[in-house]
């Protein structure tokens, strides 16, 4: 299945909006489980308060009705996707881009490597050039990951997808503000595992073993957590994960050039509840993670030629976390987190690998690359009421200090920066107004850098100071149906790079965005226990005093523009058949100092994504997944041809005897082994992979 690519966008958004609208059996919520009653659901409503039927029962985001893939969140007017752990171990992944690749917006750079991969939303983010244009960021436990950019080198993003058990995208800009400054792709927010997850919270021993095995490459996959809870109020978990992958083959059987990878990684997770009426609680966690490539070429996205280099990459994250949730008082819940994360790229020139003369490309082959990060965001969450209006306010300051050593082509220093923020989400009876702001001061200060093998001194000092912000607002109907909008406003600051250039190191980029869109949630719509939901959502977005890119004409970038719509939706039936739904379209263009527009350089393609499966019982999910691209043509006039693969998965649960915790999942991708390219890759795609995953949860 191919999508026509088109750039008359708004008749594009809205055939899309009338087919929702016209065909709500069509787009529809992910499966509820066969045993929810009726009853018991009212029961779990009046528990809280609510009223079986009244709206604000029916857009409840955190509430789990029974087991699903993915639940979309029609309760809230911010673009966000959450994929919980279920999901997670579904998919068998082999990088953390490869979990959050069917979310609308979402388009990978060779996600199935660590090497060279890099995540893009709505445009931003990784791209052919560098693994970052930091305009989309990615946290763990609160820790920020991603890289500076390097040159020909991808995000590092070199963490196991085993290790977590939820992910969340937000995309754009609105709901970013919390999280940091620039946002204009999204935001990814990865939680590690705690031992109460295996535990169940009773004191004693848990062992999880998964063992996995993939055809393409081929593939190994061993993750052991140890979960230990010698008291009610103490825990600890410790995992190690190894994953290996040969090199794969593509659907035409040729070997994809460096996609074999050896990925060790381990998490130390330690949780202590306190207080008189435990309210109070202390997490330690320490997450590492380690690469090693032999002879390789330099350019982990191989698109040029300069020369092999051995190259090891070592990231870790150390966070310390304290909660506080005082008892009977809705006012103060207080959330301090200290996060350290360092990551070193350590490259050498494998002799004689350049056809060249390597005089001038040794010193950036030999390059060594250091980053280190620390970070303290300290915020209270109020809950309160002023007259009939209530209140979610959450703010506080973020203070963060990025250091990167020296390297060829490079300058060495440091990025400051102070923030405050606030967040208030106000409810109105059935209106929700959410506005936010985040104010940022930046010192950006340089300490030297090495250019033809030479070091030179760079002290320059920059300052920067900017308050963003935005704000949402949404209306929810009786029936169901709730309508949104949303206007944000963000300046990305210099980052690192920019030292060595007086005009860019003191002019953040600036955009806005604008967003619109409407959701349905309702259960018992058909029929008793089925449920529909969707979610679609447009937004049109403006980047300007562009800095990061340069322009195919090598005039300078004026402006760059985006637009699209993204499509989410699900429909479960009580008798275990569910669907789900996910679809993109975008276009995005980029204008020259001259007044020359080009095609977007990291416009994704229109892309489609459709499971159907049915539960049995418990025991049993079987789904059957297609995936489809529509051809794009870049600024560069190459035409990457639309494509559509199938993939299927089975997942087996025994629910007792002596198989009771276990857990069986076969998944076939790229069923019919189909040779294709997505829009934004540099490499060709895997073919035909089996995996075989058995966990035992001990």
């Amino acid at each position: 299945m191919a999508i026509a690519r088109s750039r008359h966008f708004r008749h594009w958004g809205l055939s899309v909006l009338a087919l929702v609208a016209a065909a709500p059996g069509v787009f529809a919520p992910a499966a509820f489980a066969q045993d929810l009653s009726e009853e018991a659901l009212a029961q779990d409503l009046s528990d809280d308060g609510l009223v079986p039927g009244d709206p604000s029962a029916v857009f409840l985001g955190t509430l789990q009705l029974g087991e699903s893939k993915r639940e979309i969140q029609t309760d809230t007017a911010v673009p966000l996707t959450t994929i919980d752990e279920e999901e997670i171990e579904d998919r068998q992944a082999n990088t953390v881009a490869e979990l959050i690749d069917t979310v609308p917006g979402v388009t990978l750079v060779n996600g199935s490597t660590p090497q060279g991969s890099g995540i893009n939303i709505r445009g931003y983010g990784a791209n052919s050039v560098f693994g970052t244009d930091n305009k989309v960021l990615v946290q763990i436990d609160g820790a920020n990951t991603q890289a500076e950019e390097i040159y020909r080198v991808g995000n590092q993003l070199f963490t196991d997808p085993a290790l977590y058990k939820q992910v969340t995208v937000l995309r754009g800009t609105v709901g970013s503000f919390e999280y940091g400054s620039g946002v204009i792709g999204g935001v990814v927010l990865m939680d590690t595992k705690d031992a109460s997850d295996f535990t169940g919270g009773e004191i004693g021993w848990r062992l999880n073993q998964t063992l996995q095995a993939s055809s393409n490459g081929p593939g190994f996959v061993s993750s052991s957590i140890v979960a230990w809870q010698p008291t009610e109020n103490l825990e600890f978990l410790f995992n190690y994960t190894y994953r290996r992958q040969g090199d794969q083959t593509d659907g035409m059987g040729d070997r994809i050039a460096d996609s074999a990878f050896t990925l060790p990684s381990y998490v130390l997770k330690g949780k202590y509840t306190f207080g008189q009426n435990r309210d109070q609680s202390l997490t330690f966690v320490y997450n590492d993670s380690t690469s090693a490539e032999r002879d390789v070429p330099y350019d982990s996205f191989s698109v040029e030629d300069f020369g092999n280099v051995d190259r090891d990459v070592h990231t870790k994250m150390t966070g310390l976390r304290y909660q506080y949730g005082a008892f009977g008082n809705d006012l103060v819940n207080v959330d301090v987190n200290l996060t350290y994360s360092e990551q070193t790229i350590d490259s050498s020139y494998v002799e004689g690998s350049y056809p060249g003369d390597p005089y001038w490309i040794t010193d950036l082959l030999n390059a060594d690359q250091r980053y280190r990060t620390t970070r303290l965001v300290a915020k209270n969450t109020s809950y309160f009421t002023t007259g009939g209006i209530s209140h979610e306010l959450r703010a506080g300051i973020d203070i963060s200090q990025r250091q990167r050593d020296d390297a060829y082509s490079a300058p060495g220093g440091t990025d400051k920066r102070v923030a405050i923020f606030a967040v208030d989400e106000i409810r109105m009876g059935n209106f929700t107004l959410t506005p936010a702001f985040r104010w940022e001061h930046q010192d950006l200060k340089g300490t030297s850098y090495v250019a033809d093998g030479e070091t030179l001194p760079y002290d320059g000092s920059y300052t920067n100071t900017a308050p963003m912000g935005g704000i949402s607002a949404r209306y929810a109907f009786d029936n169901g149906f709730a309508i949104f909008a949303s206007a944000a406003y963000t300046e990305s600051m210099p980052p690192i790079d920019d030292l060595n250039n007086e005009v860019y190191a003191t002019m953040p980029e600036r955009s806005r965005t604008w967003e619109a869109g409407f959701s349905f949630s309702r259960m018992d719509l058909f029929s008793d226990g089925d449920a529909l939901r969707f979610k679609v959502n447009a937004y049109k977005s403006l980047l300007w005093d562009v800095t990061t890119y340069t322009s195919s004409t090598r005039y300078s970038l004026d402006k760059v523009a985006t637009e699209g719509v993204e499509i989410e939706a699900s429909y479960a039936h009580g008798s275990g058949f569910y669907t789900d739904v996910n679809a993109n379209i975008a276009n995005g263009t980029e204008t020259d100092a001259r007044g020359t527009e080009t095609p977007w350089r990291g416009e994704p393609p229109h892309s489609a994504q459709v499971t159907v499966g049915k539960r049995f019982d418990k025991t049993w999910d079987v789904s059957w997944e297609m995936v489809a691209n529509g051809s794009v043509d870049d600024r560069n006039d190459v035409h990457t041809p639309g494509f559509g693969v199938n993939n299927f998965r089975v997942t087996y649960k025994p629910q007792d005897g002596l198989l009771e915790g276990t857990e069986v999942r076969l998944g076939v991708e790229n069923i019919f082994d189909k040779a294709y390219q997505t829009a934004l890759s540099t490499r060709m795609s895997p073919g035909r992979t089996v995996k075989l995953t058995v966990s035992k949860l001990f």
